[in-house]
């Protein structure tokens, strides 16, 4: 059976008073219009102000409408509300149907989806400006340690080809390891707290057609999803720049069913005191036990250990992968068709 096939026979459907719900909802020309919107891209108030031409209050209206009518989600991000069209559920399933069913010539949407070209690509460039900003800082980083392909292969091979129900990227940045491994999940979520960098990640994700892929603005020690909620958590150069990485560690294991793998890639211990002051660096590197007790600590098993060392000629940094497990027996495996929010 197929993976939409499964999805449809394990999706309970809406009830009569639901569907009406949902129908009158959906039932009026800018509401239409809107969902037409965020079936590509998650956008805000006042890009959609500024798309359709009409005053904040109105759009304002018609959105809680449709949240309500559970056609569309909200998520907060800072002071800015994005959203977009529910990917999950019957209700999602009905709106997605909907979308499906306009006419694509229609000249509204089309000049709609226009106008959101525009406005998302103001955005990008916003986000492009930061990121070229910091991008010889990342480089000089970068020319210290093995090449970036050949740590994404080691994860690779680390991580197998899944697949996962839920993917989760905590410290996301650019959203690089939602592009490379959200393919493998049914879903894929990207945690940051820098919204220039989460701009820059959605930009991104959506000019790569990666709808099942988003990004979340949270805390990396609260992260706003349930208990073994995900397969997969990937901690990617990112307990560097932390105070406390035991404790993300263990909010990482939070999230995992078991069963599940949360690959940790950062480095092994170095003497580059300059990345405290120039980069933002808290710790000069992991060793292998000092990991592995605070993934015994959090729960899980350390499965594998590698370390990819620089070339003789360049780099000082070795990059550590450490890929600890959640035993199966350390709770009830959660059913595939298990719903997922994220709390606005």
């Amino acid at each position: 059976m197929s993976g939409d096939a499964r999805t449809k026979a394990q999706t309970p459907g809406l009830s009569r008073a639901g569907v009406l719900a949902a129908l009158r909802g959906a039932g009026e020309a800018t509401r239409l219009r809107i969902l037409a919107l965020l079936a590509g891209a998650e956008l805000n108030v006042k890009d959609l102000t500024q798309i359709l031409g009409q005053s904040q209050p109105r759009i304002s209206r018609h959105l809680k409408l449709m949240v309500e009518a559970g056609l569309i989600t909200r998520f907060r991000e800072g002071s800015w509300v994005f959203f977009r069209l529910a990917d999950q559920g019957a209700e999602g399933a009905l709106a997605r149907a909907i979308v499906d069913s306009l006419d694509a010539s229609d000249l509204t949407i089309a000049r709609d989806r226009a106008r959101a070209v525009a406005v998302q690509k103001a955005r990008a460039e916003a986000a492009q400006a930061y990121f070229k900003s910091h991008a010889a800082e990342w480089d000089k980083i970068r020319t210290l340690h093995v090449a970036e392909k050949e740590v994404e292969t080691a994860m690779d091979e680390a991580l197998g080809q899944g697949p996962f129900h839920l993917f989760v990227d905590l410290g996301t940045g650019t959203g690089r390891i939602l592009e490379l491994f959200g393919g493998r999940a049914d879903r894929a979520l990207g945690f940051d707290l820098n919204h220039a960098m989460l701009a820059y990640a959605r930009m991104k994700l959506e000019r790569a057609g990666h709808a099942h892929a988003q990004v979340r603005h949270a805390d990396l020690y609260n992260v706003p999803l349930p208990d073994e909620a995900a397969d997969a958590v990937v901690l990617h150069q990112v307990l560097h720049f932390l105070d406390d990485p035991g404790a993300a560690i263990a909010e990482a294991a939070r999230l995992l069913a078991p069963g599940g793998k949360l690959l940790i890639v950062d480095f092994a211990p170095h003497e580059l005191e300059f990345l405290r002051e120039q980069s933002a660096h808290r710790r000069l590197g992991f060793a292998r036990d000092q990991l592995g007790r605070w993934l015994e600590d959090a729960g899980l098993k350390l499965e594998r250990f590698r370390e990819l060392k620089p070339q003789p000629s360049g780099g000082k940094l070795t990059v550590s992968l450490w890929l600890g497990v959640k035993p199966e027996m350390a709770g009830r495996k959660r059913k595939p068709n298990t719903r997922v929010e994220v709390a606005a």
